[in-house]
């Protein structure tokens, strides 16, 4: 049976560095490729072996960026039971302990959003989405451009 098939996994969560939580964000990650900075990741674990990773950062949308509003910039597992949930819970924890004082992420449409509920985010809405190209700056997009769902846990 492979990870998530209803297999009973211990899961702790860990601190981990940058680096191991980006490899893992380009093994794993649909759709995104690691973010170019960050705040702190943290590794779902079960047992020894790495199955899921958050990482923390500054906001991507310039208007949140006040200093008291951080962002879950990639959450990425192996489809391990449990370990997103996990990983947003404790992501919300560690940055309320930090002193911020709103967390947010994104994410599609299609995707469901149950393990943000889970871990006790709420759906704000809308929010943006579109393509980061423009004529005084060129850029290749290389992620979805579709309108995106906001989630804060605050």
């Amino acid at each position: 049976m492979g990870a998530g098939a209803g297999v009973t996994v211990s899961l702790t969560i860990r601190p981990c560095t940058q680096r191991q939580a980006k490899a893992f964000v380009a093994q794993h990650h649909r759709h995104h490729a690691p973010p170019q900075g960050g705040l702190f990741a943290l590794a779902a674990m079960d047992g020894d072996r790495l199955c899921g990773v958050a990482i923390v950062g500054r906001p991507v949308a310039r208007g949140l960026d006040d200093g008291l509003t951080a962002e879950v910039t990639r959450c990425c597992t192996d489809g391990t039971r449990n370990a997103c949930s996990a990983l947003y819970g404790r992501a919300r924890r560690a940055a309320l302990a930090l002193g911020y004082r709103r967390l947010v992420t994104y994410t599609l449409p299609e995707e469901g959003g149950a393990s943000l509920r889970g871990a006790g985010w709420r759906c704000t809405g809308a929010a943006g989405g579109g393509s980061w190209d423009t004529p005084s700056r060129r850029r290749r997009d290389t992620a979805p451009t579709q309108g995106k769902l906001r989630w804060e846990a605050a």
